[in-house]
């Protein structure tokens, strides 16, 4: 018994800490959006999230959740926040110097392949650290930082709006401002590190919020909530949610904090499907399906 309750754990400890960090399971999700053009149907979404680099294990796990993107052939990649990690100790220098590992994270993901590109919006860990170095890093490698702005995605003479807002648990999201040229007639995907502002998202003309934050929990026991989910990621922690005609996606994350393991919840990328849906916003559409794998 003894041996075999060994083998168990020693099997679960080799789980947790070399295969799910380093291993990114595929989350497809195919979910119709109101009034988007025919141009547009079929047009695919990479999604990561929480990269959290540090030298040692950091940069393997984004270097799989890259790879694993670039085999999607996505149409474009958009980053969900926190590139970096704010240490415990928040002295002014310790904050830079978490902020500086935002120069090898950037060079990482400047190798995504996508056909309309790669944009970002920045987590509380990149606020927390300094901003201005964590957007610098990333737009002078083509990747740009969505900060309570919207950008049109154009092809065959149709678009949709991509929108970001800045980190929420900030304080420093303005829907309003992001949303200000953004044309109500057409179909709009906001980018907000924070899963749990869909509450908000919902009451504007909003219709997919892609999320991180939350790890998906990290380290998920049976039958028990994660042991800790940080704020504004409480309610929506994980997977897909309809809240009124918003659809949200949470995901689970590239990276790892505190501790580089994760257990029943392994490292993700999303890919969204985008299907022509409804005319008019909050008219129900076909339920989005997911397939992981």
């Amino acid at each position: 018994m003894k041996l075999a309750l060994g083998a168990a754990g020693a099997a679960l400890a080799a789980d947790s800490l070399l295969w799910e960090p380093y291993h990114p399971q595929v989350t497809r999700i195919e979910t119709e959006l109101r009034n988007l053009p025919e141009a547009f149907d079929g047009f695919t979404i990479a999604q990561l999230s929480d990269f959290h680099y540090e030298p040692y294990f950091g940069a393997a796990q984004i270097r799989a959740g890259v790879e694993v993107a670039n085999r999607l052939s996505p149409d474009l990649v958009v980053l969900t926040g926190d590139f970096v990690t704010v240490p415990f100790v928040k002295s002014r220098g310790r904050r830079r110097r978490a902020a500086a590992m935002a120069e090898p994270c950037a060079e990482l993901l400047a190798s995504l392949k996508a056909r309309c590109g790669s944009y970002a919006v920045l987590g509380n860990h990149d606020v927390s650290s300094d901003a201005d170095m964590v957007t610098e890093a990333l737009e002078q490698r083509g990747i740009p930082v969505l900060s309570n702005r919207a950008v049109p995605i154009t092809q065959q003479g149709a678009r949709f709006w991509l929108a970001g807002v800045n980190d929420v648990m900030e304080r420093r999201a303005d829907l309003d401002t992001a949303m200000r040229d953004v044309d109500r007639r057409e179909p709009v995907v906001l980018l907000a590190h924070e899963p749990d502002f869909a509450d908000l998202a919902a009451l504007h003309n909003v219709d997919l919020q892609l999320s991180g934050h939350s790890h998906g929990g990290q380290i998920r026991l049976p039958f028990l909530v994660p042991a800790y989910l940080p704020p504004l990621a409480r309610k929506y922690p994980w997977g897909i949610r309809r809240i009124g005609g918003l659809i949200l996606y949470t995901n689970a994350g590239v990276g790892t904090i505190h501790v580089p393991m994760r257990w029943n919840c392994p490292a993700e990328v999303t890919l969204i499907i985008l299907r022509k849906g409804g005319q008019q916003q909050g008219e129900r559409s076909r339920p989005p399906s997911i397939q992981i794998g």
